[in-house]
């Protein structure tokens, strides 16, 4: 393990394999913590692209899910926007020690940020193709938040600002570019209110933990600019009897292999 980052966390990182250990990630050892939910979401862009496609990673942490992405297609050109500077710096130190500087950078930033700021930090407006996106996803209004306070802006914020992150990522994508955000299942409802005003040809997938088991976790991709109607994708199933993953989430955690938001 290389020394830990000038984050103010001083050792209290630990190094994790992705992929496989194709891709080795350091993130806070008590804080949020990345794990199959952001592979799922890299996974889910799509891989087949002749031309380099610019992505947006918006709350990207400490960047697992762009540095997945990155890794899994060579021709995929990453931006990293995450507004904690200590999880900042370890997602650049992740983007060095990956040897992926010259294809992904990070920036630290917040969601809303106004146009002229956006371009004094190198963001454009409507210049990616595709957008991405792993919010908070408790409410932080209701409940009670984890002491730690990376871990909790994390995983809550306030209900309303589910909106807000909508809102930035169409401000993001290219007409006709492709945004996809991953959250609870029980979040569907809200998801759709907030993209549907602005993606169209809106496509769910849900996940499974277990076959036969309820969704946990959706994913929703939309189009902008598109008027196609919404599409329920058949459920991802992630796990076997046991804890074995299924073959199918083997490729996707272990392999890179992408996600098809596709019917089959």
């Amino acid at each position: 393990m290389s020394a830990a980052p000038a984050t103010g966390l001083g050792n209290d990182v630990s190094d994790d394999a992705f992929l496989g250990g194709a891709l080795r990630i350091l993130q806070p050892r008590n804080g949020y913590r990345a794990g199959l939910d952001a592979v799922m979401l890299a996974a889910a862009v799509p891989g087949d692209q002749s031309r380099p496609l610019r992505v947006l990673d918006v709350g990207a942490g400490v960047g697992t899910a762009g540095l997945c992405l990155a890794r899994r297609a060579p021709f995929a050109e990453v931006v990293l926007l995450e507004r904690e500077p200590q999880l900042a710096a370890l997602a650049a130190e992740n983007i060095a020690r990956n040897d992926l500087a010259g294809r992904v950078r990070v920036i630290t930033g917040v969601v809303g940020t106004p146009a002229a700021e956006l371009r004094a930090m190198g963001l454009v407006e409507e210049s990616f193709g595709h957008v991405i996106a792993n919010p908070p996803y408790h409410d932080s209004d209701s409940g009670t938040l984890p002491p730690d306070a990376l871990k909790a802006g994390a995983h809550a914020m306030p209900d309303t600002e589910l909106d807000d992150w909508a809102r930035f990522m169409a401000r993001m994508t290219a007409p006709g570019g492709v945004a996809t955000i991953i959250h609870k299942a029980d979040a569907l409802a809200r998801l759709l209110a907030v993209l549907d005003a602005r993606f169209g040809a809106l496509k769910v997938l849900p996940l499974h933990p277990r076959s036969g088991a309820p969704a946990h976790r959706v994913l929703v991709q939309g189009i902008k600019g598109s008027r196609g109607p919404l599409q329920i994708l058949p459920g991802f199933v992630l796990h076997q009897e046991g804890n074995a993953f299924t073959p199918a989430a083997q490729d996707i955690l272990r392999h890179g292999a992408p996600l098809a938001m596709t019917v089959s």
